[in-house]
């Protein structure tokens, strides 16, 4: 299993991008989300509407409040970022790479606050068992002040930075 949030090719057979939100990560945020455009396929709701990976979530209409952990392969990552930036209402939870581009012109730029967690999170492999820890740490980054507001109060461990954008 690949643990770098990369994809890669391990024996001939491509290792997964599906990386599911664990339960708690989500009940940390409040648990109201209206839309998660890249929902698991297992066993909760990560959100009121959910779209999976058979339908498409970029090309579907956004409303409300999204939950966004996209899969993490480029470059998919980035267009699910910019479309939660561009809808301005909303968490990420993301990989916290932060020095590509996408960071620079998608996060820095836009978000409304950060949260640097300060514990890797288990993941949930797509047959909906635990998965390994990955290669790197995680973020939560909010957009639009309602949010904002989430990520303030979120009692996950971690480091809030709130940012000029808001």
């Amino acid at each position: 299993m690949n643990v770098n949030f990369q994809t890669a090719n391990k024996g001939g057979k491509a290792a997964t991008t599906e990386w599911y939100t664990p339960q708690y990560i989500i009940e940390s945020l409040g648990g109201k989300f209206d839309l998660d455009p890249c929902a698991p396929a297992i066993l909760w709701y990560t959100a009121h509407k959910c779209y999976t990976k058979e339908i498409d979530g970029l090309s579907q209409k956004w409303e409300g409040r999204v939950f966004l952990n996209p899969p993490y392969e480029n470059p998919v990552v980035k267009h699910f970022v910019r479309r939660l930036a561009d809808h301005n209402n909303g968490i990420a939870l993301l990989y916290a790479r932060c020095d590509n581009k996408m960071f620079f012109e998608d996060i820095f730029n836009r978000a409304t606050s950060i949260k640097f967690l300060r514990d890797r999170i288990y993941f949930i492999r797509p047959d909906g068992t635990k998965g390994d820890r990955p290669g790197c740490g995680s973020v939560l980054i909010s957009y639009g002040k309602e949010c904002d507001e989430i990520l303030q109060n979120c009692s996950l461990p971690g480091k809030y930075i709130q940012l000029i954008n808001s």
